[in-house]
């Protein structure tokens, strides 16, 4: 069993049930005491600021603010430099526990041993 899942959502708003399935397996995965973390890429990134994930909605799903506070309590969320740049999202703009990290990082988090990476 992986003993690290490094989770990278690169969907937001626009493609809302791939959105919500992968902020759903963080807040899961940290439940059952699996260590997560979560990067914010692409749409997804917007989640990282304040208020944001309140916004979405999708019937059926848990509460993103909910799944987020999950991962951020016990995990730990990263937000794509580069993304958050597109987006002129500072550290300063972020949720408290949000950090900013690029490429470099993640590959350093995704290739030791037991470490499994997925994408959504």
């Amino acid at each position: 069993m992986a003993k690290k899942l490094v989770i990278k959502v690169t969907a937001g708003a626009d493609a809302p049930e791939r959105c919500s399935q992968a902020f759903t397996v963080a807040a899961v995965a940290v439940a059952s005491g699996v260590e997560v973390s979560l990067w914010l890429t692409g749409e997804s990134a917007w989640f990282a600021l304040p208020g944001r994930a309140a916004e979405f909605e999708l019937p059926h799903a848990a509460p993103l603010p909910d799944l987020i506070d999950a991962v951020l309590a016990a995990g730990g969320v990263t937000l794509c430099s580069q993304c958050a740049a597109r987006r002129s999202i500072t550290e300063a703009d972020v949720l408290e526990g949000v950090r900013i990290a690029g490429a470099q990082l993640f590959v350093a988090e995704i290739m030791p041993d037991g470490v499994q990476a997925l994408v959504y």
